[in-house]
């Protein structure tokens, strides 16, 4: 989206869905710590007290900006059971192709969870505890999906998987791996060939 059709798009929203553009914005180009209230704020075309009245700290609106992201990624799951019903498998190569189709972003912006946890060490954080409780609830409907597809051992498959999908990210985000989407999609398949095959033939 160009910058003319996106201010204009902004411009129609209430200050405080501004607010949230905004800081979605600066944080995922600059980073939490680097952008300040009044930053947020001049962008939003508000004032910082107008801000507070939406979001007492800034703290709170790091959390709400991370909570949609959040929500954002949980929608895929929703989407793909209603495309694939009873098709797990189809489901689960579902969220890796949403990964790998999301990495040439990533290679410039970074993934927005893994930058926040660099800048969130104390692990009471009320933003750090929501990414925590959101992968460990998209790891329990992964694993969850692995076990609808018949796997062998859906916990271990499950972790595999993760690993492939947040190893990717990390990787396209620092440049290490060329063609990072397809080398995904094909150690995604291959790990559900592997827990799919009869024990005799691993």
């Amino acid at each position: 989206m160009d910058r003319v059709s996106r201010q204009s798009r902004v411009a129609k929203l209430p200050p405080r869905e501004r607010i949230l553009d905004a800081a979605e914005e600066l944080f995922s180009r600059e980073g939490i710590k680097a952008v300040g209230v009044q930053a947020i704020a001049s962008r939003a075309d508000t004032t910082k007290m107008a801000l507070y009245r939406h979001f007492a700290t800034k703290d709170a609106l790091v959390e709400e900006w991370l909570r949609i992201v959040a929500a954002d990624y949980t929608a895929v799951f929703d989407r793909l059971e209603e495309a694939h019903p009873d098709e797990p498998r189809a489901q689960i190569l579902g969220i890796a192709r949403f990964i790998a189709d999301g990495l040439p972003e990533i290679s410039h912006r970074g993934c927005p969870f893994i930058n926040s946890i660099a800048e969130l060490p104390d692990r009471t954080h009320p933003a750090r505890r929501l990414i925590e409780a959101h992968k460990a609830n998209q790891m329990r409907q992964l694993t969850d999906l692995c076990a609808r597809a018949g796997l062998s051992d859906p916990d271990e498959a499950a972790t595999e998987i993760t690993f492939v999908l947040e190893g990717a990210q990390v990787s396209t985000q620092n440049g290490s791996v060329e063609h990072a989407g397809e080398r995904l999609m094909r150690i995604v398949e291959a790990v559900l060939d592997r827990h799919s095959a009869p024990k005799a033939a691993r």
